[in-house]
């Protein structure tokens, strides 16, 4: 009972949150922000709305096939349709409350599929892990082949924190050296003197996961593809975000550099809030701001994208969780008939 009021009050502080994005994202802006807001919308291209959506579902579909490669290991074959199914369902679950999809979609296919419900969570938890490190590289990545363009930013952004407090920059530097030291530190205490608290436990089990999610990595069977469905849904992600400045005339001259920089924090957005809701345009907005890209048009784009990948999940997870029972119905259908054919 505890655990679960924990975890209402946790999801409704992330969705307040959101909630709270979204407002003063809209009453911060004056008329004439809110009318060329209004005009971004009104004159972007929806037809490359489809190419988007194709690719969206791509993206949803290799990552069924990659859940199922992980499964492989186990013993298990499930169906690349219902394995597609509760995925979508998740992600419908997850844009409403964060990590409710996780679960609800090993439930489905443990029950569709006759498996066990804690070995898939496993599986579940081996490719969140993944994905982390996954990210991380990403951002390296993003880092590396824009250091012109991140390196100005930073020293921008340290030159005006240096101005605004009088405090020299090698003063600043120091003080965050100093800070992540101590924290360091004061975690390494705490690890010690409270080996069985509960946040304790859970951080190293979240560690160990990563851990045995690499080890369990080399074990599969077709590592090959695993990777290859990686890479693809990476960049898959980023070509979305890529076709997509094209729908918005204040964002149709920036490249893949751009599309790097966005989805490096879009995706920290998707973890911030529920959804993605209030956080994803902010964290856009705030990242087209270092291209040149004028506040409202940012905020614009962030909305648009936003509305398109959620439209997708909420649409797609809907069709998938109607369409679940008759997939069963018709695969034990045909179970049974290659049964008495077999038979006779």
């Amino acid at each position: 009972m505890r655990r679960r009021l924990f975890s209402l009050l946790q999801y409704f502080i992330f969705l307040g949150g959101g909630i709270f994005l979204v407002w003063w994202q809209l009453k911060s802006m004056s008329p004439e922000q809110e009318i060329a807001f209004k005009e971004a919308f009104t004159l972007a291209n929806y037809w490359l709305v489809l190419p988007v959506t194709i690719i969206s579902i791509l993206v949803y579909v290799s990552r069924a096939m990659r859940w199922k490669l992980l499964m492989e290991p186990l013993g298990y074959d499930p169906s690349l349709k219902n394995t597609f199914a509760v995925t979508m369902v998740g992600y419908l679950a997850n844009a409403a409350i964060p990590r409710l999809g996780e679960i609800l979609k090993c439930t489905f296919l443990a029950r569709y599929e006759k498996l066990k419900v804690d070995k898939l969570i496993g599986t579940v938890i081996i490719e969140k892990a993944f994905d982390f490190v996954c990210y991380i590289i990403f951002i390296f990545i993003t880092v590396i082949i824009q250091i012109d363009v991140v390196g100005d930013y930073v020293k921008r952004s340290l030159q005006k924190i240096t101005i605004s407090s009088g405090v020299p920059l090698w003063g600043k530097l120091l003080m965050v050296i100093s800070t992540f030291l101590l924290i360091v530190i004061i975690i390494k205490i705490l690890f010690k003197k409270f080996p069985s608290s509960g946040i304790i436990l859970k951080i190293n089990n979240f560690l160990t996961g990563i851990g045995e999610g690499f080890i369990s990595i080399k074990n599969l069977k077709r590592r090959r593809a695993f990777i290859v469905h990686t890479i693809f849904i990476w960049a898959m992600y980023m070509l979305m975000i890529y076709i997509g400045f094209f729908a918005m005339e204040g964002t149709n001259h920036l490249g893949i550099k751009a599309a790097f920089s966005v989805l490096s924090l879009a995706t920290l957005a998707m973890i911030a809030t529920p959804g993605g809701i209030g956080s994803f345009p902010f964290f856009v907005k705030e990242t087209l701001l270092i291209y040149g890209i004028q506040s409202t048009m940012g905020t614009a784009f962030g909305w648009l994208m936003w509305s398109i990948s959620t439209g997708i999940v909420i649409f797609t997870g809907l069709i998938a969780l109607l369409l679940l029972p008759y997939i069963n119905k018709k695969i034990k259908n045909e179970v049974s008939t290659n049964n008495t054919i077999k038979n006779l």
